[in-house]
């Protein structure tokens, strides 16, 4: 069998339903997920965790994956509809021998795909297993059939055993937490599974929008980092005088913060406070996030004692660097937070979003007014150019690397750029076809001015 080799990624598995991906592509990458794994594992019992998200075609691939794996000869247990957090969570808490959710995350409806982990939900990126999966599919080398099959089991219980294991982790920040109002959007995705069990034990008054798991996406795309979508909440937060505002993504392993005003709390100060919380429970820990540019954020870990390390874009990216710099925490600006828990380093929007209303809370003033004192710097956001092809994007890096030759460089993800006065990212996306691009400095006309210089490096060709 050939898939399409696109749908192979960096972080995932995913693509176009059914094209790309469909029960036959499901079956087969059930089948080389198991192979990989039987390479890896030691003697039976050996046993599979899998959910999925609320999009139309996850009941089939997923349906279909599960007999790859039990046709491997390892047992499954269907763990049901999920945020992807809380299915690593799962994984974890439950000590499974590796777990597979079905779900394209943010992307539109007629996407579909699969996200892959090993034990404590450690994560399989293209370079840790991914392409060895792609490979095992494309040459037909997998395990053979099993003369019995893996036996097949569930749980109902998931949602509920996590929230109450991750509030545990967070008494302290939970009885701070007064009486907020605050507005949430999950974008009719999984996130709103977990959030309704969560604000269902806080003394929080809600309101709620999109909060029903619907794979059609009625309302808006589920993807909060685009600010068209999050035009809906941002109103309602300043319409109904809500403290806070929560925008979250299509599998709910993306969160987004809005102020009292209906502004979103700027990435970069959104991971460097959350990572002062961490420290404060984890002095002179390690912080990882990622090379987008954020310069509060390294200020903010370092005033608080901790080692700030930087790491390429990509949730499974940040998951292996934290892994191997025995960091506590990590953050990625597309709205990423991860935790150290005893059972693995994942997302954990429960910690996240208590420790931060806990924040909000203790603070006595509006959250805009908390956090004035950090926006010391202006960032350009993050611009994308849609691309032909890679190599496209390849020339326009080379072209930027060259014409500034005279600045500090690294190229630990795409090329960043240092000068006293600016600095920026340019890279690659891993997902789509899009060169991104990512300006900062002190002054909104700098940052402006540079942004522009920039775009027309760019697109000079």
């Amino acid at each position: 069998m050939h898939p399409n080799p696109s749908i192979f990624k960096a972080y995932d598995i995913r693509g176009v339903h059914p094209s790309d991906i469909n029960a036959d592509v499901s079956y087969a990458i059930g089948r080389g997920y198991a192979t990989l794994l039987l390479s890896e594992l030691p003697a039976p019992p050996r046993k599979i965790a899998v959910s999925g998200d609320m999009r139309l075609s996850t009941p089939e691939l997923k349906e279909a994956l599960i007999r790859g794996i039990t046709d491997t000869g390892l047992a499954v247990d269907d763990i049901g509809m999920l945020s992807t957090p809380t299915f690593y969570a799962a994984v974890g808490l439950f000590k499974y021998d590796g777990g597979v959710q079905v779900s394209a995350s943010h992307n539109p409806k007629e996407y579909n795909g699969f996200k892959l982990v090993r034990a404590e939900a450690v994560p399989i990126s293209g370079d840790s297993g991914i392409q060895t999966i792609r490979a095992i599919i494309e040459t037909d080398a997998y395990a053979p059939l099993a003369e019995t099959k893996g036996s097949r089991g569930s749980r109902s219980d998931v949602t509920l055993a996590v929230l109450e294991d991750q509030l545990s982790r967070a008494a302290a920040a939970r009885a701070a937490i007064s009486s907020l109002k605050v507005a949430i959007d999950p974008g009719n995705g999984v996130g709103a599974l977990d959030m309704q069990a969560l604000f269902a034990r806080l003394p929080c008054e809600v309101v709620w929008m999109n909060e029903t798991p619907d794979g059609t996406f009625p309302a808006h795309p589920a993807d909060p980092m685009l600010e068209e979508n999050t035009r809906q909440l941002r109103e309602r937060v300043a319409a109904e005088k809500c403290d806070v505002g929560i925008g979250i993504d299509g599998d709910g392993d993306r969160y987004f913060f809005f102020d009292e005003k209906g502004e979103v709390v700027p990435p970069a100060i959104l991971r460097g406070l959350l990572a002062q919380i961490e420290l404060a429970e984890h002095p002179h820990a390690t912080i990882v996030y990622d090379t987008r540019p954020g310069r509060i954020t390294t200020e903010l870990i370092e005033e608080a004692g901790g080692r700030a390390i930087m790491a390429p874009v990509g949730h499974s990216l940040i998951k292996e660097a934290m892994l191997a710099n025995g960091a506590v925490f990590g953050a990625e600006s597309s709205g990423h937070f991860f935790y150290r828990l005893p059972y693995g380093t994942f997302e954990a929007p429960v910690l996240t979003v208590v420790k931060f209303l806990a924040f909000v809370s203790q603070g006595g003033k509006p959250l805009s007014e908390l956090i004035a004192p950090y926006r010391r710097f202006h960032s350009s956001g993050e611009v994308n150019v849609r691309l032909q092809n890679r190599s496209e994007g390849a020339a326009a890096i080379e072209r930027i690397k060259k014409a500034h030759r005279d600045a500090r460089q690294h190229t630990l993800d795409g090329l960043s750029v240092e000068y006293p006065e600016y600095w920026f990212n340019v890279r690659l996306s891993n997902t789509e076809p899009l060169l991104r691009l990512t300006v900062e400095s002190p002054s909104p006309n700098v940052t402006d001015e540079k942004r522009k210089e920039l775009m027309a490096l760019i697109e000079s060709k």
